[in-house]
């Protein structure tokens, strides 16, 4: 193998250049990693790009996370092939005073140093322009750019390597340094710690972020201490600046605390508005931040918050350039990832120590800051498809930033169950009502509130007799703290007749909401959208109690409302859709009932995706009416394209699943003209109850 430089491997196995006579070489070089993992890709890359030895020196800059091991593979690079250079010399360039002692120890230690008024810089880039065999420069710790041109000749046969937080390089020169792969820092780990499995390995890598420096430094104290890596996960939780600060691990620790100390202190200090973003990004989830939700165009500081944050967020609120300049002032300093569609990403122990640098008034004051902004950028109706991208995009730093029992979690939790994820739903709800039990006891509204949004999802997963007895267990808890006709209560009252109803009794469900709606419009008024889903309810189950005609002929009333007062597109008007055309069917009339989902299903994948459960379950009645209308073959080739969906989205066990595929054989049965077995037919989906 060549090395840089076009060098070749010489007598004994050495890399010497073609015709050069062997003469002492200047070295300086900080110690040779001990151990370099995961790197070996960025070194042969390295290798590859100085292999071209051009007339002019050749600069690459490793640039990235403060910790990530930029040095590490600088140092590495040089000791491999310092052979192969009359001049290695490593500068660290962080500290100016300390750069200009180095740049005088090497001009003097070449000779050059005249005892004029010369600058060593100058004199030693004078000897690097003049030298005919190569020399390799490690500028460590880049802060100023400018270094490099105080220190690098235009000419000369020499290679640079530049080690730098800061991003802000000449397009092609940089390259940056990404954390190890997870897979390399758990092998890492369980070469250092005793006794311990892959999955602790992986937890300590996760919770350190695979930033190679904190795992030098776990792995020191795990030697040292002879440690668990459960201890040490432990300390990460306990004592997180302590244990960040190098506790029991010799110099490395010290490090890793100050990773970022450089980057930071070229933010602007106490109120600039690239430090204020940084702080308010360590209280989110890491990885894909919406900076533009949570700070959009127009943006003002919400009230009611500490008056240093306010003053500090308001550097952002000067239009967008001022959220573009701070976000361009982290990435310089590799604080952040790369922006990609608004989102940014920032490194957990960043978050960590940009954290522990608060004192505990200001920990809570950016804290609460972060949850009022992710609040503001939930969108207000989670049930309405267009909102769920935001929804998506926020729902990690929302559960980052949120107290366990805050209403905005549980506006989350309707989001995840009205886009499909009910059993998601069902837990984000019931972590919301165990967090609300705690802090204000069972019989508060607010208690009463998360456990009801636990029933309908509880409900929604498949649970249904489950979610009846939770109901009929809060109602009087409801009406004992609220009232029999709060809206709360009424609201209740619902839930449980649908649930009763989805659990196997439709003629019970069906009177309790003949008793509810009087009540219902006269509380609320006869269009309000509760009232609305009472009439569709009441409809439902007067046709699953046996009178299909009856159903079809409420809900062909109830339909021109709900397009009037909710919208077509509507999710609660397409379930109305879905219900007429299901009681159309089931009053007599196939081919009408096949018409109407042939023309719902489209708006259906339009509106809320072509997976999602009532999409699924629109098709699978559109595949039924289809062959009840006496095209069997046609139901076939509509279930045979359905199965195989419904298996990957809800499971193969799954009730849907389990009907289609029955389903499936019958209309293949008939249509191969054998006998047909029994139909069996798919009620619609849980609704909003």
């Amino acid at each position: 193998m060549s090395a840089p430089g076009g060098v070749v491997v010489g007598a004994g196995g050495s890399l010497v250049y073609p015709g050069a006579r062997r003469e002492r070489r200047i070295l300086s070089l900080g110690p040779r990693p001990s151990e370099l993992v995961g790197r070996d890709a960025l070194l042969a890359q390295l290798t590859e790009e100085f292999e071209s030895y051009p007339a002019a020196p050749q600069i690459r800059v490793l640039c990235g996370l403060g910790g990530v091991g930029k040095t590490s593979v600088a140092v590495e690079f040089a000791h491999r092939f310092a052979h192969a250079y009359e001049l290695v010399w490593q500068f660290n360039t962080e500290d100016p005073a300390s750069l200009d002692g180095q740049v005088s120890r090497l001009a003097k230690l070449l000779g050059v140093l005249d005892g004029a008024d010369s600058e060593a810089s100058d004199l030693v880039r004078e000897y690097l322009a003049s030298r005919e065999r190569p020399w390799l420069l490690v500028l460590d710790n880049v802060v100023d750019p400018e270094v490099v041109q105080r220190l690098v000749p235009g000419i000369g046969h020499g290679h640079v390597i530049v080690t730098t937080q800061r991003t802000d390089w000449p397009l092609g020169t940089a390259t940056e340094v990404p954390v190890l792969a997870r897979d390399v820092a758990i092998e890492f780990v369980l070469s250092h710690a005793h006794e311990a499995s892959a999955d602790e390995a992986g937890r300590l890598g996760d919770a350190l972020g695979c930033l190679p420096l904190a795992l030098a430094q776990a792995a020191a104290f795990l030697r040292s201490s002879g440690r668990s890596v459960e201890h040490y996960l432990g300390l990460l939780s306990s004592d997180r600046a302590r244990i960040l600060a190098g506790v029991g691990s010799g110099k490395l620790g010290k490090a890793v605390a100050g990773a970022w100390a450089a980057a930071t202190a070229q933010l602007g200090g106490e109120g600039s508005a690239p430090l204020a973003l940084l702080r308010l990004l360590a209280f989110y989830a890491p990885d894909a931040i919406p900076v533009h939700l949570l700070i959009p165009d127009g943006f003002t500081v919400p009230v009611g918050l500490d008056p240093q944050v306010t003053t500090q967020l308001g550097k952002l609120s000067g239009g967008r350039l001022s959220l573009d300049e701070a976000l361009i002032a982290l990435r310089e300093y590799s604080l952040i990832s790369p922006p990609v569609h608004g989102a940014v990403s920032i490194h957990r122990l960043v978050q960590a120590t940009t954290q522990d640098a608060l004192d505990a008034d200001q920990l809570a004051a950016w804290r609460h800051a972060a949850a009022v902004l992710v609040v503001a950028a939930l969108p207000t109706n989670p049930e309405m498809p267009d909102s769920w991208p935001e929804f998506a995009a926020l729902l990690p730093h929302a559960e980052a930033a949120l107290p366990a029992g805050h209403d905005g979690l549980l506006r989350v939790a309707t989001y995840l169950g009205s886009s499909g994820s009910y059993r998601a739903a069902l837990a984000s709800a019931q972590r919301v009502a165990n967090a609300r039990e705690q802090e204000v006891g069972l019989h508060h509204p607010n208690s009463l509130a998360a456990l009801h949004e636990v029933s309908r999802w509880t409900g929604a997963s498949g649970e249904r007799a489950a979610a009846r007895d939770q109901l009929a267990e809060l109602l009087p808890l409801f009406e004992q703290a609220q009232g029999p006709e709060h809206p709360t209560t009424l609201t209740t009252r619902h839930s449980l007749a649908y649930w009763t109803g989805r659990a196997g009794d439709p003629a019970a469900a069906r009177d309790q909401l003949i008793a509810l709606l009087p009540i219902q419009e006269r509380v609320l008024g006869s269009e309000h959208p509760e009232v609305l889903e009472t009439r569709h309810n009441r409809a439902f189950w007067t046709g699953m109690a046996g009178d299909p005609a009856d159903a079809r002929a409420q809900l062909t009333a109830l339909l021109p409302i709900r397009e009037r007062v909710q919208g077509p597109d509507d999710p609660h008007t397409l379930n109305g859709r879905l219900g007429l055309a299901h009681w159309t069917g089931e009053a007599g009339d196939a081919s009408a009932a096949r018409d109407q989902l042939a023309a719902l299903v489209p708006i259906r994948e339009r509106v809320q995706g072509p997976e999602h459960p009532v999409t699924l379950t629109s098709r699978h009645n559109l595949a039924y009416w289809t062959g009840m209308a006496g095209d069997p073959a046609a139901a076939r080739d509509q279930f045979a394209a359905l199965l195989p969906i419904l298996e990957e989205v809800q499971g193969p066990r799954h009730p849907n699943t389990l009907s289609a595929r029955d389903q499936l054989s019958r209309w293949s049965a008939e249509a191969n003209a054998l006998d047909s077995s029994s139909s069996t037919e798919l009620e619609t989906p849980p609704e909003d109850g």
